[in-house]
């Protein structure tokens, strides 16, 4: 028993010495520098944060990032598992998996390439509008760039969100279907409730790496349309990018502190909920 007690901790002291000495140190150092000038060193206590919060671009920008992700995350985890059910009794369903995994390793330059000879006002879809007698569109400058994004998201990470969702599926027992069958539950009843019920750890999983996964946008936002896009694709990263290039850190320290408090709540909250 001691042995097994000594193998877990020199098996778990590694990885908890660099989460501490490369996450948690970091963070607290960030923490300190927000209640101190950037350029001095001087405390000043909670002005960095009044900074924050009196920012115009700062509300503008979480606000969208909020947006953006309470749009696209409801959408992409329930077609994620509509596509999920539909595929799970297909015979080559590896195949199938590979194939929904292949935009996750498509380079993110190559899909801004494809969306600006797409979309840009000289691009492709505009070109078929001129042709059809259409008023020509900026998509990328209009409030249509929010709906670009968010399909962009939600097309690079279906695949690896109907992948979890098959991972789960093929953990539930066929015989709890059979005789829910049996017992005379449609295909409805049968979803709601034996299926859903028994996919709620995955169901969390899911949620939560798609809400991570939903601040990793911010390459295909800055590559398509640059540090100041339209207002309704000026995320969090943006502001943050912004401000470290103007060595805004002193906000930078307070809006990340601030941000990590938020979303620390939010994944707090859920587990929550799923736990009731």
């Amino acid at each position: 028993m001691m042995g097994k007690k000594r193998a877990w901790i020199f098996f778990l002291l590694p990885s908890l010495g660099g989460v501490f000495v490369f996450v948690v140190c970091p963070f607290a150092d960030v923490v300190r520098r927000s209640f101190l000038t950037a350029m001095t060193g001087q405390f000043v206590g909670l002005w960095n944060y009044r900074m924050v919060f009196g920012n115009m671009a700062f509300r503008t920008a979480m606000k969208n990032t909020f947006f953006f992700t309470a749009f696209c995350i409801p959408i992409l985890v329930s077609f994620g598992l509509l596509v999920a059910l539909a595929i799970s009794r297909v015979k080559h369903i590896r195949l199938l998996k590979s194939l929904y995994l292949f935009p996750m390793a498509m380079p993110t330059a190559a899909i801004v390439i494809v969306w600006k000879m797409l979309f840009y006002k000289q691009g492709f879809v505009n070109k078929y509008l001129q042709g059809q007698e259409t008023a020509l569109m900026d998509y990328l400058g209009t409030e249509a760039a929010f709906y670009l994004l968010a399909g962009t998201y939600i097309w690079k990470n279906m695949g690896y969100t109907v992948t979890l969702w098959l991972a789960g599926l093929m953990g539930i027992s066929g015989e709890m279907l059979e005789a829910a069958k049996v017992d005379g539950a449609g295909r409805m009843q049968r979803l709601f409730y034996v299926l859903l019920p028994n996919l709620k750890g995955s169901m969390y999983i899911i949620v939560v790496l798609s809400f991570l996964n939903s601040f990793k946008i911010y390459r295909e936002a800055y590559l398509v349309a640059g540090s100041y896009p339209h207002e309704s694709i000026y995320m969090l990263q943006h502001l943050f990018n912004n401000w470290f290039v103007n060595l805004d850190l002193d906000k930078m320290a307070a809006a990340a502190v601030v941000c990590g408090a938020v979303f620390l709540a939010g994944i707090l909250l859920l587990q929550r909920a799923w736990e009731q």
